[in-house]
């Protein structure tokens, strides 16, 4: 017996759960009283062996795995600045952006933000020599 080639491995499980059902419903509207046999039997039994004959595994049922999206703990106007930054966005669109998300924040977010930048200045200012100049 030949080797399923791989594009064919891959719908082997599928092929066979649509015959199980298939039979089951015919079976179904026939009148048949055994019609759930087929179905027990066929999802219980032949699925899984097709599933190990043809050689799948979870693994590869996707086809387009989704990657794992990073958490994003940047704030979004850090975001929308670098996008600039980056050429991505042109002016105008950077300040109807910018209008945009100003309009949708809340007063606590702009407060923590304010002190978030306040606190970062400071650092800044502690480890910068011209800084230190300026106040001593």
């Amino acid at each position: 017996m030949r080797p399923l080639r791989p594009r064919h491995r891959n719908r082997a499980t599928g092929i066979a759960s649509l015959l199980v059902l298939g039979v089951g419903l015919t079976a179904l509207f026939l009148g048949f009283d055994w019609f759930w046999v087929v179905f027990a039997v066929g999802f219980a039994v032949v699925v899984p062996i097709v599933s190990i004959l043809a050689g799948e595994d979870e693994s590869e049922t996707d086809e387009f795995p989704i990657p794992p999206s990073e958490p994003t703990t940047d704030d979004p106007l850090e975001t929308l600045r670098r996008r600039y930054a980056a050429g991505e966005l042109t002016e105008e669109q950077f300040e109807r952006k910018l209008e945009a998300l100003l309009e949708t924040e809340t007063m606590g977010a702009v407060e923590d933000r304010a002190r978030r930048r306040g606190r970062n200045r400071a650092d800044d200012s502690v480890d910068d020599p011209e800084t230190e100049r300026e106040t001593t």
